[in-house]
């Protein structure tokens, strides 16, 4: 289950804050219509997303990596160590009780990923098929992230380049217009610049902070469903659940040394 990320949502609003900051310490408020300009929002926007575009392998890939925004704003509703108590308490209930009786349990997981390998479990599908099955989910969800942040990474990459094309359109025409009409040198360097500025916001606003953001989120996730497939493999082998909470521990620090480094 996934529930708002406060800290990510706010400082998204701050960099916001900070450049309408920028804006108003020099000039005043009223001043923030001259950085708006619709063509050249459409030529560093536009390019970028259609530059990126070309690399998808779909159109369909293409929308789910755009959607894939929210996950920025997102986080698991469980840590790593309530995922690791769950599959100890399992553990004790599968010891004490049989591995039928962890049916009644799986209505009470939140985590899909869990539940279908308890429910494997309590099927009796073999140890090496429950493995294949959830290593193959697990691989699917690591592709599926890296699709994503390379789509952030790109976008990054392409938006400033695409300022620079819009101010290069921009240079040009005021420069066809500098023989005819020299006032209008300050106007059209001043437009030339705008799509510059599009092109640095968007990739540092917006496309790296998410990108980062979606790495962080996805190293977690998979080192949670690495963690429910070994839980769910030793409760199947009907290890001693204090055993199993030594693996748990392990798994545990294996994350703090990776998000440490």
């Amino acid at each position: 289950m996934k529930k708002i990320n406060i800290s990510a949502i706010t400082g998204f609003m701050c960099c916001f804050g900070m450049i309408i900051i920028g804006i108003a310490t020099n000039g005043g408020l009223k001043t923030i219509l001259n950085f708006i300009h619709i063509p050249s929002m459409i030529v560093t926007f536009g390019g970028a997303l259609c530059a990126v575009m070309i690399t998808s392998s779909s159109f369909k890939d293409y929308i789910q990596a755009l959607a894939s925004i929210k996950k920025a704003f997102s986080s698991n509703n469980t840590s790593l160590d309530e995922i690791g108590e769950q599959i100890y308490e399992l553990s004790n209930i599968a010891r004490k009780e049989g591995l039928l009786a962890l049916d009644e349990q799986m209505q009470k997981l939140d985590n899909k990923f869990m539940e279908k390998g308890i429910r494997m479990t309590v099927d009796g599908t073999t140890p090496e098929l429950v493995k294949d099955i959830l290593e193959t989910d697990l691989m699917n969800r690591v592709e599926d992230n890296k699709r994503h942040i390379q789509f952030w990474d790109s976008l990054g990459a392409y938006a400033p380049a695409w300022g620079m094309v819009g101010t290069l359109l921009g240079l040009i025409n005021m420069m066809k217009s500098m023989g005819t009409n020299p006032d209008s040198i300050g106007e059209g360097m001043s437009l030339a610049l705008i799509t510059t500025l599009y092109g640095s916001i968007l990739a540092n606003w917006v496309c790296i902070p998410i990108a980062a953001k979606l790495r962080k989120n996805s190293l977690e996730e998979e080192m949670q469903m690495a963690l429910i497939i070994e839980g769910v493999l030793s409760i199947q082998a009907g290890e001693n659940p204090m055993v199993i909470k030594e693996k748990i521990r392990a798994f545990r620090n294996d994350w703090e040394e990776s998000q440490a480094a």
